[in-house]
This record gives C-alpha cells, structure tokens and sequence, in this order.
C-alpha cells in the first residue's frame, strides 16, 4: 500500500467537529507541515469547523509560528485540552492561541501532561477515564479552578471529585481522539515508524491507540521514507497498522528552530568540554546551592528555568554522572540540554516514551525533583502555571503536576524578588536594588503544587533563593539560611508578603558558593528507598 499523501490531502480528511490528538512538546516532534494545512484549508474554505484538540505536553512554540497557532482562528478550534501552551517573554507578539483564551474564544484547559498520556491509554483501552490523585489541592481540582483557564471551560467542566475505597481522587472521563497526528524521523511504505533523528519519542504510540482502537485514524508526518523491509524491528515505534497516512517533510525542524543536531537524538556522544558552563551571577549561586541538596546516585528530575542549570554544576564539579537526570520528555541521564533544545538530553543512557516517564514520576519512584517557581504563598504552595493579566509569559503546568503529587523531595529554585539587580562576588551577595515585584505572597494566584497537601503526604519541601533557603514545616515557611552580606530583616523578612519564621539554628549560606571558583561540591550520601 502507498500511503504517502500530501499535506492538503491530509487536511482534507479532518471533518467539522473532530477531536485531533497532536503529538509534540513546543517545537519538538511537531508535526508542523500537517497543522499549517489545516489552517490553510480553513482560510480557504471555511472548513474543518469546531475543531477539539488534544496536546499532552505542548504543540507549539513561543513564536506562534509552528504548532498549535496554525489551528488557533475563531470557528476553527472550539477547545482545547493541553498540558502545556506556547509561551515566551513579552517583548514578543502573544500568540494566537492565547490571544483566543484571553478573549474567550475557545474552552481552553490546562491538564497536566501525565494525565492527559493516560486518558489516551484508557480512551485506548475502552476504560472510563482516569481516577487519580494527582492534582488534589491544586487548580486541577474542581474545587479550585478546574483545570479551565477561561469563562467558557470553567462552564464545561472536564474533571470531578470521585469518594473511592475511603479517600477522594480526580476523575477525568476519556476523550476520545477521531484523529492523530503524530510525527517520526522514518517511515517504510507500509507505515512503520522508527525516530531516529528524534530527542524525544513523546506518546506518539498512545495516541495512535487511541484512535485506531475507536475507527478514528493515524497521520504521521516523517523526514523520509525508504523501502519496505529496511527499517530494524526493534528500532520501529510504531507498527505500520496503526498508521492510515503518511505525510512527507524533508525540512522538518528538530526541535524550535532547530536543524538537525545528532547529538540532541544520541546518534553522537559530545565530549564533556563542549558543554558551557553556566554564566557567573545570581542565577548560578542559586543552581550551586541546589546542587547541593542531591544525594550521590540520586534520580533527579528537572524542570524548565533555574534547576536546569544544576547539571552543568555538577560537571563543573567534576561530578557529571553521579545523578541520574530524567525529564518529562523521556531522556535518562546524560546531559539535559537549555534553551530551545530543552527536553532533551544529549549522551543520555536512554530516551523512554513520555508516558511511561510519567507513571514513573506520578508514583514518585525518583529521588528529587528541582523546579522552579513564580510565586510562594503562606501554606508553602508554589505558583508555576498562571501569572498576572498576561498569562501568556507563562506556558501553564505541563508535568510540574505529575511530578509534584508523590514526589519524596522538592527543591524549588527562584529569585526572591522578581526583577532585583544583584551583585554577586568575594563570597557575598549585594543587592544593589531590590525587585519590584515580591514572590513570596499571600496567596498563589493558581496553585501548581499545594503545600497543604504535600505536608500531608509527608514530602520534604525547600525553596531556594540567591538570598536564603527556607523548608516548609508545619505550614510554615521557615528560613534556614542566610546568604553573605544579606539583612535578614531589611532583604528578606521586609520583602515577602507573608510573614516567614526564622530557625533557631540559622546559618549562613556558604561563603563558597559566591565565589566563581568550584566550590568543591561533595553531594550527600545516598538514601535508603526501601520500606518507604
């Protein structure tokens, strides 16, 4: 069977009122080529028409000229339900997709990227939905906002509290996709799949699952494809009998504006001289005294922002591969990559499918996890996904979620005040003039973690600052540390909304994280993770 076809081709096979699952996360494994011609043939034609879509972690990217902008035209989508949303700083234009929310044009959701992998699965399965607990406490939960982030989804809920076996979870009913569109790096004529130019395999095989198992169908957009009977069975994703169509793109973009590097897919190994070392200042005494808080061979998750950085401490220290690092995308250690390239690993020991990477951190088998935060409130919860009246600098929860609700340790890792000039040198830390904007408030505008119930479930909790470390204990947050040349009173105390306790064993920070030599780190023993 030949089942190549061209872009216009595959977007005249979307009907009024599909629910399209789309493989990507932002730029990377978008399959860009298919969703400009959907929005091409509804400039044309008027049609497909009240469009669902499904994005587990993001499609898209902070320029709005790949991704979910191609669909994001009033009539076109009606909802969507994404982990993840474009998102960049506001010296640039707001995308379309946001500038919808915004106006209330589609019923918009924001569903955390590991539980949107497993309404797949049981959409997949003919299951109900999914019945979880991750996301109790937080905007997911119906009590709070719901997962909706605009008028016209909070009137439409998509997830309810469910009393079960004597406690309380989330239920979220299976959507069920009529269309996936996925992306590969190869495919043979039959329409098997192999990512060998990929950084990620994401869940492309979930989503086609999902489809095929309920008579919806599978359009794979690949670089190149070659004969049948070529392609390595054990390197094959996903089997041909899944896939419907196949759309050709030479030029497809690795990840964000990026060309093809081998090293972000592990088809090379890059000396370890070759990776940057973080800049000298304030955001590296905040990765340096981060990096202190991991054990020697620790699982550690990372997040987007300040906690990416602590790999590049560690090899600075001499310390690359004492930790094993493992992200939402699906890398297993190596050296996780910044910029648009984040997501991936390069020398990574394994690439995983995102939502098995996910029940692993849904379950908390890790040891760490290192996030980083917009603000913290008085009970300790932490704000990532939603901020002020331009909601569209920040890209909502993707698997912060997920990785928070069981996680056995959290170390959040921010500025103090947003938008300080800070000086940082000869072991101390100068604030030359302070931020206008505190992040230690009252109240969370959304919550992404809930500090209430992460002390229920007994998860050890510190929030790290270029000015102080504070833990949370008993609902309190409670400075611990104290950086070099900092006032508690005048820099720290003064410059949060809520009222903060002070240790009674206060210490200083140390002096040699603020000094731009290594600083000799020593991680801490590992911990016993049996009988937990």
């Amino acid at each position: 069977m030949n089942k190549l076809i061209t872009p216009a081709q595959a977007a005249a096979l979307i009907r009024d009122g599909d629910v399209l699952s789309i493989s990507a996360s932002s730029g990377l494994g978008c399959p860009d080529k298919v969703l400009q011609a959907i929005g091409a043939r509804f400039d044309s034609e008027g049609s497909p028409r009240g469009l669902t879509t499904l994005n587990p972690i993001a499609a898209g990217d902070m320029y709005g000229i790949e991704g979910i902008d191609h669909l994001a035209k009033p009539g076109l989508l009606k909802r969507i339900l994404a982990g993840s949303y474009p998102s960049g700083p506001s010296s640039l234009p707001m995308p379309a997709i946001w500038r919808m929310i915004v106006d209330d044009q589609v019923q918009a959701y924001n569903i955390p990227s590991g539980i949107l992998f497993d309404m797949h699965r049981d959409a997949a399965a003919k299951r109900p939905g999914v019945l979880t607990q991750v996301g109790l406490g937080t905007f997911v939960d119906p009590a709070q906002q719901g997962c909706a982030m605009n008028a016209s989804a909070a009137a439409r809920p998509v997830v309810r509290k469910e009393h079960f076996d004597g406690r309380d979870w989330l239920y979220f009913p299976a959507v069920v996709p009529d269309v996936a569109i996925i992306r590969a790096t190869t495919a043979d004529e039959r329409g098997n799949l192999t990512y060998e130019h990929e950084g990620a395999l994401l869940g492309a095989l979930e989503q086609a699952l999902a489809a095929r198992n309920n008579g919806g169908i599978v359009i794979a957009q690949v670089k190149r494809q070659v004969l049948n009977g070529t392609l390595r069975p054990h390197d094959v994703r996903v089997p041909c009998q899944l896939v419907d169509h196949l759309v050709l793109d030479p030029q497809q973009m690795q990840t964000t504006q990026t060309p093809y590097d081998p090293a972000i897919s592990g088809e090379i190994f890059q000396p370890l001289a070759q990776f940057a070392p973080q800049p000298w200042g304030a955001e590296k005494v905040i990765a340096r005294r981060a990096a202190m808080e991991l054990g020697a061979g620790n699982a550690v998750n990372l997040g987007f922002g300040i906690a990416a950085n602590v790999p590049r401490i560690l090899l600075e220290e001499g310390l690359h591969g004492a930790v094993t690092w493992v992200i939402e995308q699906g890398a297993v250690g190596g050296m996780p990559l910044l910029g648009f390239a984040f997501g991936c690993a390069a020398n990574a020991d394994a690439i995983v499918a995102s939502p098995q990477q996910f029940t692993y951190f849904q379950g908390g088998g890790f040891d760490v996890a290192l996030l980083s935060f917009l603000q913290v409130d008085a009970n300790g919860s932490v704000n990532v996904s939603k901020l002020g009246a331009k909601p569209y600098l920040t890209a909502g929860c993707g698997g912060f979620v997920d990785i928070t609700a069981h996680a056995r340790r959290i170390v959040f890792c921010g500025f103090f005040t947003a938008g300080a000039r800070l000086e940082v040198g000869d072991g101390k830390l100068s604030i030359l003039q302070e931020g206008k904007t505190k992040k230690f408030v009252h109240s969370a505008e959304h919550i992404s973690f809930s500090g209430l119930v992460g002390q229920q479930r007994q998860q050890q909790v510190s929030y790290v600052t270029e000015r102080c470390v504070m833990v949370l204990q008993q609902g309190a947050l409670v400075v611990t540390e104290i950086a070099p040349g900092i006032d508690l009173q005048k820099d720290v105390l003064d410059q949060a909304e809520t009222p903060l306790r002070v240790a009674d064993d206060l210490r200083p920070m140390a002096a040699a994280i603020f000094q731009p030599p290594p600083m000799g780190l020593v991680l801490k023993p590992a911990g016993v993770r049996r009988g937990r």
